[in-house]
């Protein structure tokens, strides 16, 4: 296994990590934003106010792109794992 295949691999899995994460944390930031906003025009600096409303959207994220993330998931796996002969040469 050369280091030019190591680091390709390790790329790889960054870049599915980023894919994989990068709505949830889109949409955390979103209404992150939205509720500092909020607090901001209402005077209210209460700091378990965000926590609430991220930990909704973020459970409704999870939700909605649960089937998509674990299909992404396997095709990684899979990928990984029928590419095995390569990497052992």
């Amino acid at each position: 296994m050369s280091q030019d295949l190591v680091v390709q691999i390790f790329r790889d899995f960054l870049k599915s990590t980023l894919v994989l994460m990068s709505p949830l944390l889109v949409a955390s930031i979103a209404v992150g934003l939205i509720v500092s906003i909020f607090q901001a025009a209402t005077q209210i600096h209460e700091m378990t106010l965000v926590f609430v409303p991220k930990i909704l959207v973020i459970s409704v994220c999870l939700i909605v792109l649960f089937p998509w993330m674990m299909n992404f998931t396997i095709s990684f796996t899979v990928n990984l794992i029928s590419n095995i002969p390569l990497y052992v040469r």
